[in-house]
């Protein structure tokens, strides 16, 4: 039964996005990641944007985008600096329909457009395939605390202006 999805749009980052943003970064961890990451863990990664100014801040001292359908947030990006995906999440009612591919298709382009020859990512144990079919590569894995709890992502990077690994047709 897939139903399909009216085209997202993309719109830059306001403050009054952050109740909805801090909603859909919830929702993404509690229903996306579960086969990768304990209760504990998700709690503690959640608890991250209990506290919306500071959560906001952070959004806005990156370049945010925010996907949206029929003018509703629906995901989030974020790019620090020229070089580094800080920040991909995609409401769970959207996920797998092209959100997160169009928000990292922006981002890539105007990381390129700020003269990054490549681009990094500390990528979730959930996402890592997703960058692994974009062409990006594990450089290293990393093991950070958040809230005292330990959470594993691994490092990846792309190299601007190449395309997918030929051959890896998914």
């Amino acid at each position: 039964m897939g139903q399909s999805l009216p085209k997202p749009a993309m719109r830059p980052f306001l403050p009054s996005d952050v109740p909805m943003l801090t909603a859909i970064f919830a929702a993404a961890i509690e229903e996306l990641t579960g086969d990768d990451y304990s209760e504990a863990q998700q709690e503690a990664w959640i608890a991250v944007a209990e506290d919306e100014a500071e959560f906001g801040k952070r959004l806005a001292a990156d370049l945010t985008l925010i996907a949206t359908v029929q003018n509703s947030p629906v995901g989030f990006a974020s790019l620090r600096g020229k070089d580094h995906i800080r920040m991909l999440y995609v409401h769970p009612s959207v996920a797998g329909q092209g959100v997160a591919t169009m928000l990292v298709d922006a981002l890539e382009k105007l990381a390129g457009g700020r003269g990054a020859t490549s681009l990094t990512v500390d990528a979730s144990d959930t996402a890592q395939g997703f960058f692994a079919k974009r062409g990006y590569v594990a450089q290293q894995r990393n093991s950070v605390t958040v809230n005292d709890e330990w959470l594993a992502n691994t490092t990846m990077k792309k190299t601007l202006g190449a395309s997918p690994a030929s051959g890896a047709s998914q």
